[in-house]
Formats: structure tokens, C-alpha cells, sequence
């Protein structure tokens, strides 16, 4: 998702956070350059819940995109 608002690593640091408080995750990374965060779950996360969350802390999600996870590796070329 895109996030206006961030400016260093202790702003990364939040929103990756208050993600992992409130959503069963396996992994968040945020990056202030990119006005980036990047969430890996398993289960569907309901978008403006979200938006709600990350609005709490501060920050603003411009959008939300989602897709498959798709493990990158040497054969990953052989699932396709």
C-alpha cells in the first residue's frame, strides 16, 4: 500500500506496529523513501480497517493493492 506521511525509520517503525497489533500477519515492512508498506498475511485484511489503523497512527494510506504471494527462488519458474 501507499502511505503519505512518513519521514524516517522511527515513522516505519509505527506503521509496522500498529499493523502487526491489530492484523494476523506474517511479515510488515515499511519504507519512508518509498512511502511504502508491504504486508504478508494469509488471511484477506479488510481494507478500510486498514486504513483505519494506519490513520491512527498518524499516516495516510493513498492506496491499497493486493496479489498472491508467490515465492521467488530458483524454482519458482517451474509453478507457472
Amino acid at each position: 500500500m501507499q502511505v503519505d506521511g512518513m519521514q524516517c525509520g522511527m515513522c516505519e517503525t509505527h506503521i509496522n506496529d500498529a499493523v502487526r497489533r491489530a492484523f494476523p500477519v506474517k511479515k510488515v515492512t515499511s519504507s519512508h523513501s518509498k512511502n511504502q508498506t508491504v504486508i504478508l498475511s494469509e488471511k484477506n485484511i479488510d481494507e478500510a480497517e486498514l486504513r483505519e489503523v494506519i490513520g491512527n497512527t498518524g499516516y495516510e494510506v493513498v492506496s491499497v493493492s493486493k496479489a498472491p504471494y508467490e515465492k521467488k527462488g530458483f524454482f519458482s519458474f517451474l509453478r507457472k
